[in-house]
């Protein structure tokens, strides 16, 4: 075990309380692992048995409703999203019991009115039933947050994400995906451009069964990462000779996007989408400049205990109908443009310990702690990953638990 594994931490002081000059070393503190290897193997037993008996259960549950395509496809496709909604609930509680994380949220004007602590003090946000969303690409885990914040907007059965395709086979885990109707991509144009149509053809159809109060169209939120892959010492590499070839600018903190699979989703969605929410991602811990990829993978945030001190997200949001979708040079170039004022925020970020925020005053803090009231007082909504309340965990067996309920019935 390494010396960056083992290092102690020092205490953080709160960040309320400190000054700027403090701020700008607080990310310099390197994370340690929580657990001994004895404690490692009980964790990785326990959060293993939970997770895959889980996806069996949801699977089968997924299997007992597939009929339902051939009777009705409204009737399926809200089965299909209450199977989602599950695997939202599993991610999530192995997350509030296995990894407790702070969330800090904050954002522009453009969100303002839309990020809210809820009556039991939790993370509420009240954005459209209908988006596309893009985010930079930190580490792995970046979305299971971003399904925890389709959980805090009662959207994490409608969320759709965007795939590498070797993901589709993971056994089980991967048919349950197919059933969700994520969109695997191959990374060859030629062969994911007629898939993706495809899959988004399905997303701007209005089925007679839509629950949407709102819009013409069923609820969606469209996941996708532009970089196309995670921030890593290679992967920065390659993105820095790539638009070194092609005469961009270069980012401090990203990988520099790929206009091309967005370009076609928002071509393909014009009409049935109003807006791309766009969130930018920071992990507190790593010190600026280094790869957080290094110290949170899925391992180490959930079996060995080194969560994140802070996940923390910056929010705005972009009208489709301001962004330039009838040229790709032009909207390459609007995306990068995007791209250089994260890696602004993300430089904002390493230097003070907070994004921006222009959500001071707008945000309800009436149940919430006096931490929570302090930072919602400058803006900031904090509060750590979680379930409003445990019992939604039965939400997952309830389909297995009634059938055998009724088979008890039927057969005594």
């Amino acid at each position: 075990m390494n010396t960056v594994e083992t290092r102690q931490r020092k205490p953080v002081p709160r960040q309320d309380a400190m000054e700027p000059q403090q701020l700008s070393t607080m990310n310099l503190t390197e994370p340690r692992l929580k657990h001994g290897f004895p404690m490692q193997i009980a964790r990785t037993l326990a959060m293993a048995a939970w997770f895959n008996c889980c996806c069996v259960v949801i699977f089968v549950t997924q299997l007992l409703g597939a009929p339902l395509y051939l009777v009705k496809k409204e009737w399926f496709y809200t089965y299909m999203a209450y199977t989602k909604q599950n695997f939202g609930l599993v991610i999530t509680a192995l997350t509030q019991y296995g990894c407790p994380t702070l969330f800090r949220v904050s954002g522009d004007e453009s969100v303002r009115g839309q990020v809210h602590l809820s009556a039991d003090g939790m993370l509420q946000t009240q954005f459209p039933e209908r988006l596309v969303l893009i985010a930079n690409h930190q580490v792995y885990t970046d979305w299971i947050y971003l399904w925890w914040i389709a959980y805090t907007n009662v959207m994490h059965g409608r969320i759709y994400i965007i795939l590498k395709e070797s993901l589709k086979h993971i056994p089980i885990v991967g048919q349950g995906m197919m059933f969700y109707g994520f969109i695997f991509m191959a990374r060859k144009w030629e062969s994911d451009k007629p898939r993706l149509q495809h899959r988004l053809e399905k997303l701007k159809t209005r089925l007679s069964g839509s629950k949407s109060t709102k819009s013409s169209f069923d609820p969606m939120w469209l996941l996708i990462f532009p970089e196309g892959t995670n921030l890593s010492l290679n992967t920065k590499r390659r993105s820095d000779e790539f638009g070194r070839k092609q005469g961009y600018p270069l980012t401090k903190h990203l990988v520099l996007p790929r206009s091309t699979g967005l370009f076609f989703c928002l071509q393909q969605l014009r009409g049935t989408v109003d807006y791309v929410y766009d969130s930018t991602i920071a992990y507190e811990g790593p010190a600026k400049g280094s790869y957080p990829d290094k110290y949170f993978t899925l391992r180490s945030t959930y079996v060995r205990g080194r969560a994140p001190t802070s996940v923390n997200m910056h929010w705005r949001r972009f009208a489709v109908a301001d962004i330039p979708l009838d040229d790709q040079k032009r909207f390459d170039e609007w995306l990068r443009a995007r791209w250089a004022e994260k890696d602004e925020l993300m430089n904002q970020y390493f230097e003070t310990g907070r994004f921006p925020s222009a959500l001071a005053g707008s945000i309800e803090a009436k149940s919430a702690t006096e931490t929570q009231k302090v930072a919602a007082s400058t803006g900031y909504v904090e509060s750590y990953v979680r379930l409003h309340h445990w019992t939604e965990i039965i939400q997952i067996f309830a389909v297995l638990l009634g059938l055998a309920i009724l088979c008890r019935f039927m057969f005594t």
